[in-house]
């Protein structure tokens, strides 16, 4: 079983594998916390919250993947409670749907969602790692933690309160991302066709591509609890 390869990393499936496979069938839409899942969570000053294009990779991989799967993209969107300009800058290049920030209660995100893409809570995969993002983790579809040896006590309530179906072995400095790509492509039974067509480059990475780059990033600020368009580029 190739789940072993992430268990023996340390990853911890808390939904087994099993059941996680059949959640990750209905997922449409991705959605992704920056802080501490796409680095180490890491400030100051004029120090910027940067991301890894071995990360970048594993999100384009899984986007490519769920487009075998379904035959659509699916909605991509990053929620911070930040202001992270790396994340805006990175969501326009990789030609994600949207990018909301300053977001404090991630769950009233849903709405929008919802409004710009159809796609329904249980059918969102969300890769989370803090306290910030609980709200919206116990209302979706499909939930990756991101792991980190610092916060045991959080991680253990968040498995004892069904928080999260998968806990990565690697912390957000580590390729977590990568990781959790890995994760879904694997239960999804789908990991070895969509390298081997990305490595082709054309048929249908050639349109998926295509179809990805037509997408223009939407920005919007969350102010008082409405999600207001705000470009911050």
């Amino acid at each position: 079983m190739r789940e072993e390869l992430f268990i023996e990393g340390g990853g911890v499936f808390v939904t087994p594998s099993s059941s996680l496979i059949q959640q990750l069938k209905k997922i449409k839409g991705l959605i992704f916390d920056w802080d501490g899942v796409f680095n180490g969570g890491v400030k100051g000053g004029a120090m910027p919250s940067p991301f890894s294009e071995v990360d970048s990779m594993g999100v384009n991989m899984l986007r490519f993947g769920y487009f075998l799967e379904h035959g659509e993209i699916p909605f991509t969107a990053i929620v911070t409670g930040e202001y992270n300009e790396a994340a805006f800058k990175w969501a326009k290049r990789e030609h994600f749907d949207a990018v909301c920030y300053l977001v404090k209660d991630k769950v009233k995100v849903l709405p929008l969602v919802d409004e710009m893409s159809g796609v329904k809570a249980e059918e969102i995969l969300f890769c989370f790692d803090d306290i910030l993002d609980i709200s919206l983790a116990r209302e979706v579809g499909s939930r990756f933690m991101v792991g980190r040896s610092g916060s045991p006590l959080f991680t253990e309530y968040c498995r004892m309160n069904g928080h999260c179906d998968y806990i990565t072995g690697n912390s957000g400095s580590n390729n977590a991302i990568r990781e959790i790509s890995e994760v879904a492509l694997c239960l999804l039974d789908r990991f070895d066709e969509t390298i081997d067509k990305r490595v082709e480059f054309e048929g249908e990475y050639a349109k998926y591509i295509k179809m990805r780059n037509e997408i223009e990033t939407k920005y919007f600020k969350n102010e008082g609890g409405d999600f207001n368009p705000s470009n911050p580029l």
